[in-house]
């Protein structure tokens, strides 16, 4: 063990990226496209807006055809999209089928009977075309030998020796077995090899290459693609076609120097489709993991060095999606923040209207195109990202990543200025005027607000202090490795999970005063993994990040607690996979307010029966607790879950199921209530918010599934109930059978301004008092728009409710979200002790 303090002061301000102009179509005339940099830089001056197959694929095995094809270029044609920059039309995997006579991959003709022609009527629509393909040479071309077109040599001439996988997806093939082989770039023929093929595409049309299966990455460190990759960039640019390369999925981030040189974008994280893992296109679990995968990315994209590409965005009917609506907009406002090429998936036909209205957003969209990606200023589950536009202008994206409605704020002087001289909503294209000092809104639980902010003034670098980590204080198997190219210290900590007594504490961390802190915390992760964080032996607070490289850190800022003096920090994941640390930084004056939200992890309460911890890559702290049902002892309890005042809170439960199982839920000494939980996924955390009483100061929940099945629980999230400016909802009357009962519910508009599309977003029922236990079901799907409301009125509606499992004289407690203008006005309430 080591006990050494090691600190720098510095000052902080963490966003500073200059760019020259913004407007969706100004960009496009004002900027003119760079002479050398890059990969065919003259067609990614922008990332770019379109379509892929790859969604659809993922769900119908049969979907990709030429007929297909065909129809969804016409759909996007038809369709509002087009006029609005949306023209990229890209063919997934599973297009060829055989080789010509130069090795060379040929269309499946059962499939597409002419795959130069569907990129003709591609063109003919005004859209550009795009494909896949892979690295390395496939097994049947190896065995057949062939010639290479343009070259005196034959295939087996420029593979490896001894012989290695080509790609990602050979890499655990047999060596005696291989599906694929890699090529050796210093044999001639190698890159007239790569040549053909792409002469080949150039030859269809084609004006986009997503090369797949590149490696190092996607968890794979045995092959190396990094010179095809320059090799493929190289014969693009020789072609006489501009076309755009994307290379993915999931590639390493310390290879960047090659990503950034050869490519025009590299695909970040795992696939966002739930291929089979659950029944929609993809769901929150999955979507909601890229704004911890960007973390890693964040600062590695640029106009010179390409884009970082976040996958298809799943926009339409949310049954197929597997999004809200307030999620794919919170979607849409991450990939315009991040700068990513704007793609979807899915039906073109079937987008409805809802998804076209968030998708022909113009101010919106010119995030998207404005050469600034945005970088973090606060992290965790209310994250703020930032783009600096260099002229005084920024964009501010504001998250609320929790399920139920929250206040979000971001401070002003932690941007880099004291006041905005003026504040718009971009989504509702309104000019909300000058704000001073900050900006707090009420956002919908999984939504956004997204801003465009003109700065007054500056303000002094925020003093900061650093601390290495493999300074501190190791435990248990922690220890440190050398990270000399990108660590603060040239080291950093490993082995923090995965067992209790794996942890390092940082020692001597000080503060000149009592408050709470920004801490930024530099950690390098593949993929999703946790680190939680302990100040002084207070409670454990799980932070999600992601990656590409365990060599490269990146950032992300969370509040801290810390008293006047000597502080100790402790980092570890008890049960699950943590990231390496390399350091963490104390920012600021300690001023920031206490969150009324607080998050418990299953994982780190106590467990009863046979309740375990089990894996569960997408949970908070990558584990789940498990089995909670089979016999009544098995429980999860949270102690010390303290609040300030007495009332009505919202609780969040994260849970995983598949199919339709219950939980029973105790709040301190009140009855239990049941909880009729449904779940698409056995391996997707999704979420319930219930109303539960809570005393002020500590409280007991436990949570379990009784004597049948029951979902695992991931964590809970306690939060108040919060209030919506001039919007407010009520009940006006009930009638109907137990089986069909109708509430007659009004929202009331109590401002001056007309609210649009006001909506019930969301509503749950548990039972408060009464003899037996149920849950009531809510018959009418969710959510209900209730349109337009003028000034100083009110609009009714019915909601139809099903409580013939419950006793006549029982009462209900309800928790609902509602909202208008989207979202820029939400509240979620809790009513109590409500009659049938």
């Amino acid at each position: 063990m080591s006990k050494v303090r090691f600190q720098s002061t510095e000052f902080v301000r963490l966003v500073s990226r200059p760019a020259r102009l913004f407007g969706w179509l100004a960009i496009i005339a004002a900027i003119p496209f760079p002479l050398a940099w890059g990969q065919s830089s003259s067609v990614a001056a922008h990332p770019y807006l379109g379509w892929s197959s790859s969604s659809s694929q993922s769900q119908s095995s049969g979907f990709l055809t030429q007929a297909n094809l065909q129809a969804q270029s016409d759909a996007l044609n038809t369709s509002a999209l087009e006029d609005h920059g949306f023209t990229y039309i890209n063919i997934d995997d599973g297009w060829q089928s055989g080789y010509d006579s130069n090795g060379r991959p040929t269309p499946n003709a059962a499939l597409f009977t002419d795959i130069a022609g569907l990129i003709t009527h591609i063109h003919q629509n005004g859209q550009k075309a795009g494909i896949y393909w892979r690295p390395g040479v496939a097994s049947e071309v190896v065995q057949s030998n062939p010639l290479i077109a343009g070259s005196t040599h034959h295939i087996n001439d420029i593979l490896a020796s001894p012989k290695a996988a080509g790609n990602a997806f050979a890499a655990s093939d047999e060596t005696s077995s291989l599906s694929n082989y890699k090529i050796d770039f210093t044999h001639a023929g190698a890159e007239q090899y790569v040549e053909s093929i792409v002469n080949q595409f150039a030859s269809w049309g084609v004006d986009y290459i997503r090369l797949g299966g590149v490696a190092p990455g996607a968890g794979v460190s045995t092959v190396d693609n990094q010179l095809e990759v320059q090799a493929w960039s190289q014969a693009i640019a020789k072609a006489g076609r501009p076309m755009w390369l994307t290379v993915s999925t999931d590639v390493e981030l310390s290879d960047f120097s090659t990503w950034g040189a050869y490519t025009n974008a590299r695909r970040i994280g795992a696939a966002i489709e739930c291929n089979g893992a659950c029944g929609t296109l993809t769901d929150w679990a999955l979507t909601s993991q890229r704004w911890f995968d960007l973390i890693g990315w964040q600062t590695f994209t640029s106009l010179q060095t390409g884009w970082n590409d976040l996958g298809p965005l799943e926009i339409g009917a949310p049954a197929t999606t597997g999004l809200t609506s307030v999620e794919q907009q919170s979607a849409i406002t991450l990939w315009a923040m991040a700068n990513a090429p704007l793609y979807l998936g899915g039906d073109m036909s079937a987008i409805d209207a809802n998804g076209i209205n968030l998708l022909t957003n113009d101010e919106v969209l010119g995030v998207d195109q404005a050469n600034a990606p945005a970088t973090q200023i606060a992290g965790g589950l209310t994250p703020v990202w930032v783009s600096d536009m260099g002229n005084g202008a920024y964009y501010v994206a504001l998250f609320n990543l929790n399920a139920f409605p929250a206040e979000v704020t971001v401070r002003w002087k932690d941007i880099g200025f004291p006041d905005a001289t003026s504040v718009r909503d971009v989504w509702t294209r309104k000019d909300l005027g000058e704000v001073k000092q900050k900006f707090s809104s009420v956002i919908l639980g999984h939504g956004a607000r997204l801003l465009r902010v003109t700065k007054h003034g500056a303000v002094d670098l925020q003093k900061s202090q650093s601390y290495v980590a493999f300074l501190g204080r190791t435990h248990g198997k922690t220890a440190f490795i050398r990270c000399p190219t990108y660590c603060a210290s040239g080291h950093e900590v490993i082995k923090l999970g995965m067992e209790e007594q794996n942890y390092v504490d940082i020692e001597g961390v000080n503060a000149p005063h009592t408050g709470i802190y920004r801490m930024k915390i530099d950690a390098a992760t593949i993929g999703p993994s946790d680190l939680f964080y302990q100040a002084n032996g207070g409670a454990q607070v799980a932070v999600k990040l992601g990656g590409g490289s365990f060599g490269v850190p990146a950032y992300t800022i969370v509040p801290v607690p810390l008293k006047a003096g000597d502080n100790t920090l402790r980092f570890t994941n008890p049960t699950g996979i943590a990231p390496y640390l390399d350091r963490v930084t104390i920012i600021g004056e300690g001023d920031l307010p206490a969150s009324p939200i607080s998050v418990y992890d299953a994982e780190v309460a106590t467990l009863a029966g046979n309740a375990t911890h089990a894996p569960c890559l997408y949970c908070s702290g990558n584990t789940q607790v498990a089995p909670l049902g089979g016999e009544l002892k098995n429980n999860v309890r949270f102690d010390n879950i303290v609040v300030s005042g007495a009332g009505m809170y919202a609780l969040e439960i994260d849970y995983v199921t598949k199919g339709m199982r219950a939980l029973w839920v105790k709040v301190n000494r009140e009855k239990p209530f049941l909880l009729n939980l449904s779940g698409d996924s056995a391996s997707l955390p999704t979420s319930i918010v219930v109303p539960i009483p809570l005393q002020a100061g500590k409280n007991t929940i436990t949570i379990g599934g009784g004597e049948e099945d029951a979902p695992a629980v991931d964590k809970i999230v306690i939060g108040p109930t919060t209030q919506a400016n001039n919007l407010a909802m009520g009940l006006v009357s009930r009638k109907g059978s137990s089986d069909a009962r109708i509430w007659t519910l009004e929202l009331a508009n109590f401002g001056k301004d007309d609210l649009k599309a006001a909506q019930l977003n969301a509503m749950t029922l548990v039972q408060a008092d009464g003899p037996g236990a149920c849950q009531p079901t809510l018959s009418t799907a969710l959510p209900i728009v209730v349109g337009d409301i003028p000034a100083h009125s009110f609009k009714t509606f019915d909601l139809a409710l099903d409580f013939s499992e419950c006793a006549g004289d029982a009462r209900f407690n309800t928790s609902a979200s509602y909202s208008s203008d989207l979202g820029t006005i939400a509240a979620g309430v809790i009513d109590v002790a409500l009659e049938q």
